[in-house]
């Protein structure tokens, strides 16, 4: 009788595609395992969730101005291009890659978009269609240079990095500056959803947030796998449902300083939301999400396994360029023009947003949701110094000192769970 084997990076087909916390039990069990992963230093997003919460307290406390209805709604339209930037990058960092070209990239994209629709007449959706593509095929080709010719994406990326600025140049023109005229995309950054509309959001999220856990316990069980307790999963839809209706209800309250009233949820919420969800399910709950952690954790040892790591590198950087053009997009919208520096500063805030977030360095371990913590971090620091109108270059010492302390959590972290210094 023939016999199979299975390995950690290729595992049963029908239990690896269900989400488990690898010691399943009562609740007291999961705290307990959680206490050891962190006692062991596998903290997540942990001390990005704490210093989160310190920077509210503390800026709140230093300025009247920033726990406000108004610059709350400021700081989420301020976040959103950094959020989805930090996503992108986290497709590459997961396989222990880096991308320095994310943001110009991006411009390059916005800025092709920009000239094609106001200058040569060009329909925007037309327009931006062909921005994302310049987008795509960069990332294409980056993943081919990398995956396949086999040259570091360090010195890669540090290339289209100093290339592209000269291209978003001469694509706007020394000293050029384009309005973007379309309202629909101007409406991403400026406008809002009605009253109601955030109530609708939030019950969505509580939705999908729940049926997606259940659909997982009921998997789980056909499979024949332990599930964790669910008072756990009514604990989390608890805390969405709390958290989520605080900040639908401070974004619904009147922040006009006139007669016309402004309220309600600003459309790039639920857009970047809509963004945040299916890369999670990407890479939470399908072949290739499970392919890209592998890889980062060991990439020979998924290459043995079958797994086709050229194939899966070049779509990680496919997936980072495309996304940083639409978080360029986010970023040029809010701005209302284009000129021929886009996207040349954005790019080194969004890897700090991932790393600050949770996400390693040397890749196979992070998530999303930590990407888009950390850019809530950097945005809150940005926000708050402003406020307290600090001179810029206080402004950048912090948020560096931010990253290299975030990098040596990540590192020390690393030796704690058996990584090797060299």
């Amino acid at each position: 009788m023939s016999t199979s084997t299975r390995t950690a990076a290729a595992p049963d087909p029908v239990v690896s595609d269900l989400i488990g916390s690898g010691v399943e039990g009562g609740v007291g069990d999961q705290v307990r395992a959680w206490l050891q992963r962190v006692r062991g230093g596998e903290m997540g997003a942990l001390p990005a969730v704490g210093g989160l919460v310190l920077l509210v307290i503390l800026f709140s406390i230093l300025s009247r101005f920033f726990f406000t209805p108004v610059n709350f709604a400021n700081l989420m339209s301020q976040a959103a291009s950094l959020v989805v930037l930090g996503m992108a990058l986290v497709f590459v960092l997961l396989l222990g890659e880096i991308d320095l070209s994310a943001g110009v990239t991006g411009g390059v994209g916005i800025a092709s978009f920009v000239v094609l629709n106001v200058k040569l007449d060009i329909p925007w959706p037309i327009a931006l269609g062909l921005g994302l593509l310049i987008g795509l095929a960069t990332g294409a080709l980056i993943g081919f240079l990398v995956a396949r010719i086999g040259i570091p994406s360090f010195v890669v990326t540090l290339g289209l990095f100093l290339g592209y600025q000269g291209l978003a140049l001469l694509i706007i023109g020394a000293g050029g500056l384009y309005p973007i005229e379309a309202p629909e995309l101007l409406a991403l950054q400026n406008g809002r959803l009605p009253v109601w509309g955030g109530w609708v959001m939030l019950g969505v999220m509580v939705l999908i947030s729940g049926g997606l856990s259940f659909w997982d316990r009921r998997r789980r069980t056909r499979a024949g796998v332990p599930n964790r307790p669910i008072a756990l999963v009514w604990a989390k839809l608890a805390v969405l449902l709390i958290l989520g209706g605080a900040a639908v209800f401070v974004l619904n309250l009147n922040r006009s300083q006139s007669i016309i009233p402004i309220e309600g949820v600003p459309i790039i919420v639920p857009v970047v939301l809509t963004i945040l969800f299916i890369g999670t399910f990407v890479l939470d709950r399908t072949k290739f999400g499970r392919y890209v952690y592998a890889i980062g954790g060991n990439a020979e040892a998924a290459r043995r396994a079958g797994i086709k790591v050229r194939w899966v590198k070049w779509w990680c950087f496919v997936i980072a360029s495309g996304l940083s053009v639409v978080s360029l997009l986010f970023n040029q919208t809010r701005v209302g023009s284009v000129d021929g520096a886009v996207g040349r500063d954005i790019v080194l805030s969004g890897v700090a947003a991932a790393v600050v977030g949770g996400v390693s360095l040397f890749g196979g371990r992070g998530r999303l949701i930590h990407a888009a913590i950390g850019a809530l971090v950097i945005a809150i620091i940005i926000n708050g110094l402003g406020l307290l109108q600090m001179d810029a270059g206080f402004n950048l010492l912090v948020t560096g000192g931010v990253l290299i302390l975030a990098a040596t959590v990540d590192a020390l972290s690393r030796l704690r769970t058996g990584g090797v210094r060299t």
